[in-house]
């Protein structure tokens, strides 16, 4: 008998989600059928976009089903196989995250390249993390050579890949905020921010006027709110948001006020874009092919907040949302 523990959404949070919301559960897996594979989870991803699924509202992705077990990144290695083309000892890439065993058809697993870097990269700085930086970047902002360019949730696991991509793609400035005073730090010495401030320190708007006297021309938005107001006043003519999250807002049991500034789109021909990841997978050979080069030379750098145990992804989760981690948040199984 194989036993796969899992963790399932129990009931629908009314703002920030509780551990109450949650159950761990034992869950006995059947014999492999024609074609499957069961594979023993090293990490799983959890990521703020998963808040969005544990509410019923409509949304670009179905919401989770109470009392079933919740899907999400999940890097692992299969362990016993009735497949040809994921051999026992195959490194994959899945959608069964939130357990420690996963098993389904082999079609549901992308085998991964072999590779120096750790298998925990595919969840973050070479997986959808870091192609959301890229794709939000090149294709939706479309940064150009000398562009000056903001980042909010700096520190955070697009955010911190996002600021190095945006040196990368020719940004002539790259300023971000966060959390901490450590983040800030860690923003200029370690990923190469020209500059970076605390957002908990003084208003947002006042902090980025004073560190962008001549303006932005690019935006890439994590958190809304009033980062995304303070963006809209820096932003010079022609400038561009991409609009990945809104973390700030998540959690929210009342609508929020817009911003107060939104003739700036008018006055100064702003364009803002929101996008999903999802829009952008031909952009992935190109980006594969450039992160593990510029990973393996180490030109781009990464961080892992990571957590131990199954059992704790719940509490990992929930840290994640208070910006408890710094760069890609994981579950180590």
């Amino acid at each position: 008998m194989t036993v796969s523990t899992q963790i399932q959404l129990t009931s629908r949070p009314v703002g920030a989600p509780t551990p109450e919301d949650f159950a761990t559960v034992q869950i006995e897996l059947p014999a492999l059928g024609p074609d499957e594979v069961l594979v023993r989870n090293e990490f799983v991803s959890v990521d703020p976009y998963m808040r969005g699924r544990m509410s019923e509202s409509k949304s670009y992705i179905p919401p989770f089903g109470l009392d079933e077990t919740m899907t999400g990144g999940a890097v692992g290695r299969v362990v016993e196989s009735a497949s040809d083309a994921l051999p026992v000892g195959s490194a994959v890439l899945s959608s069964y995250g939130w357990r420690d065993l996963a098993q389904g058809p082999a079609a549901h697993f992308s085998p991964l390249p072999q590779s120096e870097l750790p298998l925990s990269v595919f969840l973050g700085a070479a997986g959808m993390t870091g192609l959301t930086a890229y794709a939000g970047l090149k294709r939706v902002a479309g940064l150009r050579e000398g562009d000056a360019v903001f980042i909010s949730g700096a520190a955070g696991a697009v955010g911190s890949i996002a600021g190095q991509v945006a040196r990368k793609l020719g940004a002539s400035r790259v300023i971000g905020s966060a959390g901490s005073a450590a983040k800030v730090a860690l923003l200029k010495e370690k990923y190469g921010y020209d500059d970076a401030f605390n957002y908990k320190d003084a208003p947002v708007r006042r902090q980025l006027r004073d560190l962008t006297p001549e303006g932005i021309d690019v935006y890439f938005d994590n958190v809304g709110g009033d980062h995304l107001e303070a963006a809209l006043d820096r932003l010079k003519r022609g400038g561009r948001a991409a609009l990945c999250g809104a973390i700030s807002q998540y959690n929210n049991t009342e609508r929020t006020p817009g911003p107060d500034n939104m003739a700036n789109l008018v006055k100064n021909s702003l364009k803002l874009e929101g996008f999903i990841v999802g829009q952008h997978q031909d952009l992935q050979a190109e980006f594969a092919g450039k992160m593990t080069g510029w990973l393996a030379d180490g030109s781009v750098v990464f961080d892992e907040t990571v957590v131990d145990g199954i059992g704790n992804a719940v509490g990992a989760f929930l840290d994640m949302m208070d910006g408890a981690n710094t760069g890609k948040m994981l579950v180590r199984v």
